[in-house]
């Protein structure tokens, strides 16, 4: 998480945060995508290319002067001004610094409420002032949008791989270098530990504990990558009974396994809209194989599901034009 790096420079020095605060057109990142940048370090990306060098380059006088900026970025290609790259859009990123105890209590606060699973409104002021959080989720103070960049920060998403067998050990290495934060559940110690999931915040002996820690998270993910059609049903019919819908439930498995376990949850009185809602056999059709390569077609879905994409090969449209 974002924040989490921010709070670690904070102790050391102040940090410029860029943030896409506007977008038109085809462009590298959305409204939101932020890049910290220190005298010697800058961490994640605002789209790369000319134009983050021009941000960078910017954000080092912000560094020194204190002072805001706003910094267009235009990628229209066009031969009669002077463009950062050809995508075809254009792009407005604020540089705002953080500095002293101020910020890192501000940042403290948005850890502490993202990892409970709340989202929370930070208010970045154009003019003076500094950033600060609503306390009233929905009140803005006296800012609008003219005069303020106004975004809702939203809780990591959480994927619960339930199964720490082969292809859950490679789901973890994918799902958290796209985003995910990881939790492992599984019975067996010796397959599920810190040593085979480094990437692993939470490790759970059965789907119940996993479950209460997650009660009022909103943006749970779960992967059912299993070694056997019972541990599916278990785990199934406790997640669909949860209070707060998942945002995701993948079951691995052939269509036979998969239409097993249905049966056998409608037998238990799950209902049918219920499982319309899973996504069983999980992933994409990628023609995967191995671990890995079952580990790349989970994370596609999880992020397309999270992006809004097709999973429709993005050459298609120039390959067959209408």
């Amino acid at each position: 998480m974002i924040y989490d790096e921010l709070l670690s420079l904070l102790s050391q020095d102040a940090v410029v945060v860029a943030t896409v605060i506007s977008t038109k057109g085809s462009v590298p990142r959305e409204v939101g995508a932020k890049m910290l940048i220190t005298c010697d370090r800058c961490i994640d990306t605002i789209g790369g290319g000319a134009g983050e060098a021009k941000v960078i380059a910017q954000a080092k006088e912000v560094l020194q002067t204190g002072e805001k900026r706003r910094i267009e970025i235009d990628l229209t290609g066009s031969p009669k001004r002077q463009t950062e790259g050809v995508c075809g859009g254009w792009m407005e990123i604020l540089l705002e610094r953080w500095q002293g105890d101020a910020a890192i209590v501000i940042a403290q606060q948005i850890i502490a409420e993202l990892k409970l699973g709340r989202s929370l409104t930070l208010v970045t002021p154009f003019g003076d002032g500094h950033p600060y959080l609503l306390k009233e989720k929905g009140k803005r103070k006296k800012e609008k949008d003219s005069v303020a960049f106004i975004e809702v920060l939203e809780p990591v998403p959480i994927l619960l791989i339930v199964g720490a067998g082969h292809v859950g050990e490679q789901l973890a290495k994918v799902a958290h270098l796209v985003g995910f934060q990881i939790a492992v559940q599984d019975d067996r110690p010796e397959w599920a530990n810190s040593e085979r999931y480094p990437q692993a915040a939470f490790i759970y002996s059965n789907i119940e504990q996993a479950l209460e820690a997650f009660s009022n998270h909103l943006s749970l993910h779960v992967a059912l990558v299993t070694r056997g059609y019972r541990y599916d049903l278990d785990a199934l019919t406790a997640l669909l009974n949860r209070d707060l819908p998942c945002a995701y439930i993948g079951m691995i498995g052939s269509e036979r396994r998969v239409m097993q376990v249905y049966e056998q949850t409608k037998l238990m009185g799950i209902s049918e809209d219920k499982l319309k809602s899973i996504y069983a056999p999980i992933g994409l059709d990628i023609g995967a194989l191995t671990p890995a390569e079952i580990a790349v077609s989970i994370g596609a879905e999880l992020i397309m599901l999270r992006r809004g994409g097709t999973g429709r090969s993005l050459s298609a449209s120039l390959r067959n034009p209408k």
